[in-house]
């Protein structure tokens, strides 16, 4: 299947065709997951690095899954495992792997830019999984399956997204996706969670009251509260950040019938949410997400990789 993109660093790159060209060959990965022998070889003969520089279990748990059932040859590597401890520069490290003929490096990093530069001086595809605050591609393409699965389309969704905007790379390529996608977005947080410019996000509203904005929404993305910045005193208390900002069974009152919960996990229950809400039969879509990791994850290798067609039918 012919894809017209070498890698997946900025989400604002893809347009709503090629996202839904993602979304298309992930649900035909669907199937594939739901036999019981799940391993194709789709990508066979293909090498992928898995360069996680920073702490990671669902983002790197999944691609790893997701390699393994397209029958990918993989190297798990990154963090102190590196010869970068040792002084080596980036540069050296991503030339070290290219040497191997290796086919795509997925990296995650806590400095912005590090997939964009390893694209620049590798030659191989690049996925990032996450670099700073800047963005988390794959991530928005899972939320966005999630919900295009509950909702079939995206035209007019008003989405609401809650919680710490002004640290999230959940927020650098969801918003923008959903946007691409014809998405109506509102950002709900505390000011003291808000970036300095808030509409370079793009988001099209700007509010700190929750309650205001949830009889408007068919989508509320709940961020995780980042306890490790608790310490710099963004908001006096976790218990007051519940009482003010988290999504609890009070609450369900205010929202649409029909409104769906997203949340890129892992939860902070009793904090952004309640168990209630978290584990609402109708509402909550989170497991959701976690399975559309896997798929959409799966897509990206496959279409950025140009694997054939060989698995897709049973």
């Amino acid at each position: 299947m012919a894809f017209d993109h070498k890698h997946l660093i900025d989400i604002t790159e893809y347009s709503a065709d090629d996202i839904m060209t993602i979304l298309e060959t992930a649900a035909r990965f669907k199937e594939v997951n739901e036999r019981r022998i799940k391993k194709v070889p789709m990508l066979k003969g293909f090498t992928v690095v898995n360069m996680f520089n920073e702490p990671s279990t669902r983002t790197r748990s999944s691609f790893e899954i997701a390699e393994k059932r397209l029958s990918c040859d993989s190297l798990n590597f990154g963090g102190s495992s590196t010869s970068t401890v040792k002084g080596e520069s980036l540069v050296d490290t991503v030339a070290t792997l290219c040497s191997y003929k290796i086919d795509m490096i997925i990296v995650r990093d806590r400095h912005a830019g590090v997939p964009r530069k390893i694209a620049d001086v590798s030659g191989a595809h690049v996925i990032d999984a996450g670099d700073g605050k800047h963005q988390h591609p794959t991530q928005a393409l899972l939320d966005l399956f999630s919900i295009w699965e509950a909702k079939g389309d995206f035209t007019g969704l008003k989405v609401g997204i809650v919680g710490d905007i002004g640290h999230s790379r959940v927020c650098g390529s969801l918003i923008p996706a959903l946007k691409i996608m014809g998405c109506e977005v509102t950002v709900i947080a505390p000011p003291t969670l808000m970036p300095a410019r808030p509409d370079v996000l793009g988001a099209d509203h700007v509010t700190s009251n929750i309650d205001e904005a949830l009889p408007e929404l068919d989508v509320v993305y709940m961020l995780r509260i980042q306890r490790e910045r608790l310490e710099g005193a963004p908001y006096p208390s976790l218990r007051e950040y519940n009482m003010l900002y988290g999504l609890t069974q009070e609450r369900e009152h205010l929202m649409k019938s029909d409104a769906i919960i997203c949340h890129p996990g892992p939860i902070n229950r009793g904090v952004e949410l309640d168990s209630f809400m978290a584990d609402h039969p109708k509402r909550s879509v989170i497991l959701n997400q976690v399975y559309a990791g896997i798929l959409t994850r799966m897509a990206a290798l496959y279409l950025l990789l140009g694997g054939s067609e060989d698995g897709f039918a049973a």
